[in-house]
């Protein structure tokens, strides 16, 4: 099995910064693929910032040039440094994580979320 942990959130005024953490423990192989996703009340989870493993990092067009998703490897964890906050990012952020990990007997893959942390932007 997979724990996924993220942490970091809390309130900031408008224009200012916040970095989220992501930890992923557990009998993990390998990393398939790391991502943030984020989901306001009454609305669809949407993806913020993803790093598959070999491949190119994506955002969410609503954070381009404000938010820089990075991975430590090593620790299999996950950073969102997020700048020029907006009160729209007002929201719960998840962590996802796709894994190859042993699960009920055998090695598989598996997908797992955090609980999420709360970021609120306000004055």
């Amino acid at each position: 099995q997979v724990q996924v942990v993220e942490s970091g959130g809390g309130l900031v005024q408008p224009g200012g910064s916040l970095r989220l953490s992501c930890v992923a423990s557990g009998n993990i192989f390998s990393i398939v693929d790391m991502r943030w996703y984020r989901q306001a009340p009454g609305k669809q989870r949407e993806l913020v910032a993803a790093t598959p493993t070999g491949g190119n990092t994506e955002y969410a067009d609503s954070v381009k040039g404000r938010f820089t998703v990075s991975r430590d490897n090593d620790k299999n964890t996950l950073y969102l440094k997020m700048n020029s906050l907006k009160p729209e990012d007002t929201v719960v952020y998840y962590c996802n994580v796709d894994s190859l990990a042993f699960y009920s007997g055998s090695w598989r893959d598996v997908d797992s979320w955090g609980q999420g942390t709360q970021v609120t932007v306000s004055s």
